[in-house]
């Protein structure tokens, strides 16, 4: 059974079980992925705690220890910004947890030229934490819009998503 980490947008979360629904159809309801998607939506918000580290990784931890206890055979998070929390979370879990920006380095590493120029739309959030910088950085050249497109055009975008 899959773990999914939601509730830091909960969308995502929902956006992440119709998708895995979609692509893992089944001839009957009995064949499609089982999984289940613990909408933590009381995680306090990632941009405004990043300075308050352990608040939000204990919250994180609570989360990913119910999919655990649930016999998930792994976790994944679909928020990008919680990946700041990789790496300590993934120390406190005893199964895996998939991390999203290195899959997303290893789809491009397999289907685009070193060096390429790969653009990433993302909360402000998400740059600031650099957790695809430090996939990205030494194969590829990781590009954000400017300060204003992403004030005007992305944060815009994801505000209609959520």
């Amino acid at each position: 059974m899959i773990g999914i980490l939601g509730g830091m947008g909960t969308q995502a979360g929902l956006d992440l079980c119709n998708k895995l629904s979609m692509l893992y159809r089944g001839k009957s309801d009995q064949d499609y992925p089982k999984f289940l998607l613990y909408n933590k939506s009381d995680i306090p918000k990632r941009p405004e705690n990043l300075k308050k580290y352990y608040n939000v990784l204990k919250e994180l931890v609570k989360g990913c220890r119910l999919l655990q206890q649930n016999n998930c055979k792994f976790i994944v998070m679909p928020c990008n910004t919680a990946h700041y929390w990789y790496d300590d979370l993934k120390k406190k879990i005893k199964i895996p947890i998939l991390s999203m920006p290195e899959q997303a380095f290893m789809y491009t590493r397999k289907n685009c030229k070193t060096d390429s120029k790969i653009g990433l739309l993302s909360t402000e959030a998400t740059i600031k934490t650099k957790v695809y910088s430090k996939y990205f950085n030494n194969n590829f050249f990781l590009v954000h819009p400017t300060k204003v497109v992403q004030r005007k055009y992305v944060n815009a975008a994801i505000k209609l998503v959520k």
